[in-house]
């Protein structure tokens, strides 16, 4: 279960602390579907809905993907690439294929990158998209189908993989004329919600995941953060990023010390910025990776404009640790450190950083998972959800609509010359 240590937030409130209170209304109404967007909270229910058949069709065609593919090559969008990748990068699986994800740009070099990278190795295609119509991911699909064609002819079908409406769709008609396997992306959860669906289990499972582990996991934990009081670890996220914003902490830095938790803060990002910034309010997310950023970012974080707020993820032990070594004649003067595991010596840096960063007039937010693995992911996804919808209700936002992402589509569609537009 998610941990949430409020010792280095708590003292940035005058005395007020959390409110609870709000934090409770906020989560019987997305618990009772009154509020905006209560159309699109299936994601509460996704760990338990696919269980089952669905995960078995899951897990079937990823065995395959598996069997006949040294790289699978994900076209997605957002939260149709985000939860998986952060997924894959976070738990690292080892036996799977190369993953390789495509449509997240329209870059000409990037795509030729991709191409060389794949190289003459046998692939698959697994393209991810509501429509089949967003700009990015439409074009990709359309290269790489043509790849794939031209290596497998008539048999290249068999190695599509679509994930799309269930009814509608230019995606959906395309799978259904080619006689594409089809997955489901649900009509009652949004793309940021929607990795323990299909979107993100299909890709995850490829990879070498333990899906399984992980569903089971996220279903045990939606369950225990439906629990209400403020012993609930969502709760005390949501109403203190709130308390904090409502003194003028208008920036939150997601910072993990561990690498591959880079695309999991991609994901929080696109979760929570998505979800909160509208109607002119909402907390800005960033991210950084420490330790690297504290060489780079530390200074601005230490010293800078006292509008920051900081979550730090944690992971309470390493899957393998290392013991620093003794070396004769302690010509780097590091023997001091001799014998003492890596994360112990990690551990001290960041209650360092924490301290000093506390001083420096950075609110802290610890949020700690035992280990970094399916388990660990799956509890983060859950928390991370959770919160973020309690926190949307209590800024007075849709956390589940994003109107200002069509602008920049309308006038690219335009400028483009599209009929219609």
């Amino acid at each position: 279960m998610v941990k949430v240590d409020l010792s280095g937030a708590i003292g940035f409130l005058d005395g007020e602390g959390p409110d609870y209170g709000a934090a409770g209304v906020a989560h019987r109404a997305l618990a009772e579907g009154t509020w905006a967007g209560a159309e699109f909270t299936g994601w509460r229910q996704l760990p338990r809905r696919v269980q089952g058949e669905e995960l078995k069709k899951i897990l079937a065609a990823a065995e395959r993907i598996r069997d006949t593919s040294e790289v699978l090559v994900v076209v997605g969008i957002g939260g149709s690439y985000l939860g998986a990748r952060a997924g894959i990068e976070l738990i690292q699986p080892k036996d799977g294929p190369e993953i390789i994800f495509a449509g997240t740009g329209l870059s000409a070099d990037d795509l030729n990158d991709k191409l060389e990278r794949l190289g003459d190795r046998d692939f698959s295609i697994n393209v991810v998209s509501k429509s089949g119509t967003t700009l990015e991911p439409a074009a990709a699909f359309r290269i790489w189908k043509g790849v794939l064609e031209k290596k497998y002819g008539a048999g290249a079908k068999k190695r599509i993989y679509a994930t799309t409406d269930a009814h509608k769709g230019v995606l959906k008609g395309i799978a259904d004329a080619e006689g594409y396997e089809t997955f489901v992306v649900p009509d009652d959860v949004g793309g940021r919600f929607s990795v323990l669906s299909a979107v993100g289990l299909l890709p995850l499972a490829a990879a070498g995941c333990d899906v399984r582990t992980l569903v089971g996991t996220a279903a045990e934990s939606m369950y225990a953060l439906d629990q209400r009081g403020p012993e609930n670890p969502a709760w005390q996220y949501a109403a203190t990023r709130n308390a904090l914003y409502a003194h003028g902490k208008t920036i939150e830095i997601l910072a993990c010390y561990e690498p591959s938790f880079r695309y999991m803060a991609e994901w929080w990002k696109q979760l929570y910025g998505e979800s909160e910034g509208k109607n002119g309010v909402g907390i800005y997310p960033a991210s950084v990776e420490y330790n690297a950023d504290l060489h780079s970012m530390g200074q601005y974080i230490q010293d800078g404009p006292r509008t920051l707020m900081e979550t730090v993820v944690s992971f309470e032990r390493p899957r393998r640790d290392f013991e620093m070594p003794f070396a004769m004649g302690d010509p780097d003067g590091l023997n001091y450190l001799a014998g003492r595991g890596l994360s112990d010596i990690s551990r001290v840096a960041m209650e360092a950083v924490k301290a000093a960063h506390i001083a420096g007039g950075v609110p802290n937010i610890g949020v700690s998972v035992p280990l970094r693995d399916e388990a660990g992911f799956a509890e983060l996804v859950c928390f991370f959800e959770m919160a973020c919808a309690i926190s949307g209700y209590m800024l007075g936002v849709n956390p589940f609509d994003q109107p200002g992402v069509e602008a920049y589509k309308k006038n690219m569609f335009r400028m483009l010359g599209k009929p219609g537009t």
